[in-house]
């Protein structure tokens, strides 16, 4: 389980395709590794299969996960961010994250407001029922507040997509890769995992 604070941003040095697979190597930044230890890289629960003293660490993501994140963009280079899992005397500082994503969205617009950005994205129209206005969600990983939700087919929505409208403060800005997206960039969007067992709970009574 994570908190989605983010504690570090990595660098990907290696990134190769096995068949329907991809297997990263990340320099962490991370010195105290250990071997399958699961850590959230751009929101999504990876499990460590090698490391070194330096903190450099290999991630293998199967094609499902591939078929339901944004991870299949990355490429040498790139910068993700990082969480390690929560521990029984962690301060849960953002909300409960699972890594498990539920879909993929896009960066729609960035303005910035004074020191803040108002940044807009646009997500999968079967998520809406799970946001609320001032609710939780995580984006590459990232807690952050919604400010704004939208309604499937507003503002230049397709039917099957909604936008979502937060305001992000300049030290999340400046400590994580939400600086680092154009216009169009997917990605991997998780909600509040607490709606979806109301959903279900309700479902069945």
């Amino acid at each position: 389980m994570f908190s989605g604070i983010i504690e570090h941003q990595g660098r990907i040095t290696a990134a190769r395709r096995l068949d329907r697979d991809l297997d990263i190597t990340v320099a962490t930044g991370i010195p105290d590794l250990t071997m399958g230890e699961s850590i959230a890289v751009n929101g999504v629960c990876l499990t460590v299969t090698s490391f070194d003293a330096a903190g450099t660490a290999t991630f293998f993501i199967s094609s499902e996960t591939l078929d339901r994140t944004a991870l299949g963009r990355l490429a040498s280079g790139h910068t993700v961010n990082l969480e390690r899992a929560v521990t029984p005397t962690t301060r849960l500082s953002g909300h409960i994250v699972q890594g498990h994503v539920d879909g993929t969205g896009r960066l729609a617009a960035v303005r910035q407001e004074g020191e803040a950005r108002h940044i807009t994205f646009t997500i999968p129209a079967r998520l809406r029922r799970y946001l609320v206005e001032k609710g939780s969600i995580t984006i590459d990983g990232i807690s952050l507040t919604l400010n704004d939700v939208g309604a499937p087919g507003e503002g230049g929505c397709d039917a099957d997509e909604f936008r979502i409208a937060l305001m992000i403060i300049p030290h999340t800005w400046d400590h994580t890769t939400l600086g680092t997206l154009q216009a169009g960039d997917p990605v991997n969007i998780e909600v509040d995992v607490i709606a979806k067992y109301v959903e279900s709970v309700c479902q069945y009574r």
